[in-house]
Formats: C-alpha cells, structure tokens, sequence
C-alpha cells in the first residue's frame, strides 16, 4: 500500500542545515498496523508529516497505492488527506460546536455527499467503536476516551486508505489508553484498517504488529510481533529502546 523510497528532509538555511530524515526506505503492507518509535529529534513526526502531506521531502518519494503523493499538485493535497487519509491525533481535534455525529461525518459532508448515506456510515461506525449513545452530544460533554474514539471514528469513515496516528495515547490516563489501543487494534484486525502510528510510550507500540526504530533520522532497528505474544513484544522493544541510548524518559 504504502512506499516511502530514500526520503530525505532538510531544514533551515544554506548556513545552518538540519537533516531531518536521512535516506528512510520502509514499505507498509495493506491492513498492517506499524509503530513508529525514537526519541526527541529522531525524525519521527517529520516522517509522519511528510506521509501525511502536511510537510514536502527535499528527495526521495512516497507512494500510496502507486500515486507518488510527494508530486502531487498543492491544489490537490486537501483532497488528497479528505479522501485518502485518516488522521487521529494527541488533542482529539474535534470541532466544539459540532456534535459528535457532525464531527464523525464532517469529511462526507465536505464531499457533499448524501445527508442520509452520511447519517447511515455515522451510525454504523459508530456501533462498531461503542459511541452510538453520544452522537447527539458535543465533545465538552464527553469523556477523553470517548473523544477519541468519535476521532477514529470520523479518520476510518470515508473509507480511506491509511489511517495516521500522532500519539494517539498522549491526552488520555492509563485506563483511557488501552481501551484506545484495543479498539485501534480492533479497526486494524476487523475492519481492516492499515494505520501508522508515532509514539514514545513502549505500550502503546506494542500493539502494532511491526515498530520501526528512528535515530538521528535514519530506521535504527525494526521488530516484528510475529507470533509472539504481546507481552514478550513489549519487552523487546523496551530493549531495543535501551540500546537506542541517551535519556530513556525521552522515549518511553
């Protein structure tokens, strides 16, 4: 589903570079579900914002389903994240005067489809995530958890291609967190969504079936679940964590 080929990202002027991202190649497999881990500086959400669109790649390229999205036209990129895209971030993002329904099925809505087929995948995903019993409220009148979830909720409704996620735990208490977690793996495993997510908590990436490891913006380690069982996965990563070296708070 997902290519990213020798990408490279420098900031700042002729005199003063940083390289952000040194060569990453990585493909990510149709329903896979891969974290992606590193401490503070190590590339990690300038790779996510460069698969996202929301940043450009100074080299390299990066496919989706064959469309090479760093050449795409800047008129076309709101599109491009509207339909192809799914985004769930640390702050929710939910519109405050929106109800939960409305903010779940903005992105339909902004592609002027159907109010009732809108209304419909609303209520559908909705009974998939546990949520049908708030849709008529706002989001200041929710739980975090359940924000969340309405955030997953409105990043799979269109059908897209890849789900994206910023630390999605970030905002949420311990209890919060793996509910998130468990229904992020239950989109991957039952309705077959492929999702991307950063974080630097080892618990949270032990959910994904694949962690790549960032350092000094290049892929440092890569581990894979296979058929081991989670809890052996998390102290695997915890391991490889500790090898990554310097401050160890920065990254779990």
């Amino acid at each position: 589903m997902l290519q990213v080929k020798n990408i490279e990202k420098y900031y700042g002027s002729k005199n003063n570079v940083t390289k952000a991202l040194d060569r990453i190649s990585f493909d990510v497999a149709e329903k896979e579900f891969i974290a992606i881990m590193g401490a503070s500086g190590s590339g990690k959400t300038t790779l996510l914002n460069c698969i996202s669109t929301i940043d450009t790649v100074s080299a390299g390229d990066i496919l989706l389903n064959g469309e090479n999205i760093a050449e795409l036209p800047a008129g076309e990129l709101a599109r491009f994240r509207r339909e192809r895209l799914g985004f769930v971030f640390q702050d929710f993002n939910l519109l405050d005067t929106l109800t939960i329904e409305e903010n779940i099925g903005l992105a339909l809505t902004l592609n002027h489809c159907d109010p009732q087929t809108v209304k419909q995948k609303v209520e559908k995903i909705a009974e998939k995530l546990n949520i049908s019993n708030i849709l008529e409220k706002f989001p200041y009148q929710v739980s975090g958890g359940q924000k969340q979830r309405a955030a997953c909720a409105r990043a799979m409704i269109a059908g897209q291609s890849l789900l994206l996620a910023d630390e999605p735990t970030g905002a949420l208490d311990s209890r919060a967190s793996k509910n998130l977690l468990e229904i992020m793996m239950k989109m991957n495993q039952d309705l077959g969504a492929t999702i991307l997510m950063v974080t630097h908590d080892a618990y949270s990436a032990s959910y994904a079936k694949r962690v790549l490891f960032l350092k000094d913006g290049r892929i440092f380690n890569e581990l894979l679940l296979g058929g081991r069982s989670r809890s052996v996965f998390y102290h695997e990563i915890l391991d490889v964590l500790a090898l990554l070296g310097g401050d160890i708070s920065d990254v779990i």
